[in-house]
């Protein structure tokens, strides 16, 4: 089972005290290293030097990486989150669990639904092993307020897989503990959601209260990566299936303006990036618009999002090659409004040409491909030398997230305020888009005006696959508005295939469920 003792493996543990630290920061080398022989390190053993606690913690964020794995020929795990929404199709069509993920007849065998409950309950294992373990472990007077910084940081991690559990199969195993086969959860019952969302905001207070940097560059958990999650956490749950509704639109309003606030001191520290460039440009990770990120290093493992790039075309200094697996479907590319900056060919998310082997003359694409995620520095531009390292982050939280949380949040409480109104048009404005007057809209239509931006801003990130569940509405390319999300027809997929209810959660993995009866019953609408 992938939530027991089988996910507390030491050993990898160990590898990160030694390698992990290239993407974490510095974590020194101690005698402990000549104590105990490796192999057989356990963790009544391993969690006794301050190092080690670094090395629990580095080994959690490492974890986080499961979002770029495989999941068979030409697919990756982060592309299940892609390809349900909608606004994304394939040019390769070799993968049959990804299909399955396309046409929504996915099921409990599919792989990519199983690697993500495997990597998420992979995080959370190792986070409960750093919150209990941590403690112990004796640190210098001087440097008690690392031990609480580093336990923060586990609980930060854990609260985003919880997130993610709890929005991906609803009610799910609840697990606190380090586990073993002696334990009495050793084989755990499902725990309702709202208990599930209680704990994660339970670990993000804490967190923000356990004296990180405001800001930072490592890639580590930080003030603002904890206060934007928070916000995001409280947006969810003031929607479906909670419905918390007005209490929880304020806090997470609250929250999202106390990163607002911050960025309007700090602008230089906090802020947009004047262009779309700049998102996926490599100097620039953990900077500015990029409040947390996974992190990605060649030395360790290499940017995932490859998948992206068109099918065998030359657009980088590999020559022809790329899959074509994830690509943009012309309907939602053509609904953009005229104009808007994110579609124009070299400056926005899709790109319609490119530069043969990455560096040599224009050609078109044929069709716009994703090139949000591009790393030019590493594969080539114009001009540019490619270092074929690409050494780019994967986005879980930017700033124009906040913007946008906090334009619907406040908007829910009392409608379209200036404060709402000018987070709303910072998103257009970089859009080179006109925005209407404030006056112009009502309670209702400003919603919407929010809701389409969400899907333009953060399109192929990840994040609109959860707005279809918690607003249980779907944009429509067509008609420009929202229809209700049971019954919108997928326009993509054959003769159009419609959301069910059975939608709304996938289903848990049938070897899971093999593996734990008291799992069961499975989510409705799937085979048991």
């Amino acid at each position: 089972m992938t939530f027991n003792m089988r996910l507390n493996n030491i050993k990898d543990l160990f590898k990160v005290l030694l390698c992990g630290a290239i993407l974490l920061g510095p974590t020194s080398c101690s005698d402990f290293l000549d104590e105990q022989d490796p192999s057989n390190l356990q963790p009544d053993v391993f969690y006794t030097l301050p190092d080690h606690a670094e090395a629990a913690v580095a080994a959690t964020y490492a974890e986080l990486r499961f979002y770029g794995e495989g999941a068979g020929i030409f697919s990756a795990n982060w592309q299940m989150l892609e390809a349900v929404t909608g606004t994304a199709t394939t040019e390769t069509g070799q993968n049959s669990d990804l299909n399955n993920l396309y046409s929504l007849t996915y099921d409990g065998n599919t792989a990519h639904i199983n690697n993500w409950w495997n990597g998420l309950y992979r995080i959370i294992a190792n986070a409960n092993l750093a919150i209990e373990k941590i403690p112990g472990i004796p640190f210098p007077a001087a440097n008690e307020a690392q031990k609480v910084k580093l336990i923060g940081e586990a609980r930060f991690l854990r609260a985003w897989a919880y997130f993610n559990v709890v929005r991906l199969w609803g009610d799910a195993p609840l697990i606190t503990k380090p586990q073993t086969a002696d334990s009495e959860d050793f084989s755990p019952s499902r725990a309702p959601q709202e208990q599930i969302y209680n704990l994660v905001v339970e670990d993000l207070v804490a967190a923000e209260a356990a004296g990180f940097p405001v800001t930072a560059t490592s890639g580590r958990a930080t003030q603002m990566a904890v206060k934007s999650l928070l916000s995001k956490v409280y947006l969810t749950m003031a929607g479906f299936p909670l419905s918390k509704g007005a209490s929880h639109y304020k806090l997470a309003a609250d929250k999202a303006f106390e990163v607002i606030t911050y960025s309007k001191a700090n602008p230089a520290t906090v802020n947009l990036f004047p262009t779309y460039r700049e998102i996926h440009q490599e100097s620039l990770k953990n900077r500015v618009e990029h409040l947390f990120q996974i992190q990605y290093n060649t030395v360790v493992a290499g940017f995932p999002l490859n998948d992206y790039f068109p099918n065998f075309k030359a657009v980088t200094y590999a020559g022809p090659s790329g899959t074509g697996s994830t690509v943009p479907t012309l309907s939602f590319y053509n609904s953009f409004q005229e104009g808007d900056l994110r579609t124009k060919d070299q400056d926005g998310w899709f790109y319609t040409t490119y530069f043969t082997n990455g560096t040599g003359a224009r050609f078109s694409l044929g069709a716009p491909y994703v090139f949000k995620h591009f790393n030019i520095t590493a594969l080539g531009g114009e001009g540019v030398t490619p270092t074929r390292l690409n050494n780019l982050n994967v986005n879980l939280i930017r700033f124009a997230e906040v913007l946008l949380i906090y334009a619907e949040a406040q908007n829910e409480v009392g409608g379209p305020n200036a404060e709402a109104y000018d987070a709303f048009k910072r998103i257009r404005d970089r859009a080179k888009l006109v925005t209407p007057a404030i006056g112009t809209y009502s309670q209702a239509t400003f919603r919407e005006a929010i809701w389409k931006e969400r899907w333009y801003e953060f399109c192929y990130e990840g994040i609109t696959w959860f707005d279809m569940v918690r607003l249980r509405k779907v944009f429509n390319e067509k008609t420009k508005g929202f229809d209700n999300f049971v019954g919108h027809l997928n326009l993509n997929v054959g003769s159009g295939v419609a959301l069910a209810e059975k939608h709304l959660l996938f289903p848990l993995g049938v070897q899971e469920m093999k593996n734990n009866p008291n799992l069961k019953p499975q989510n409705p609408g799937y085979p048991q």
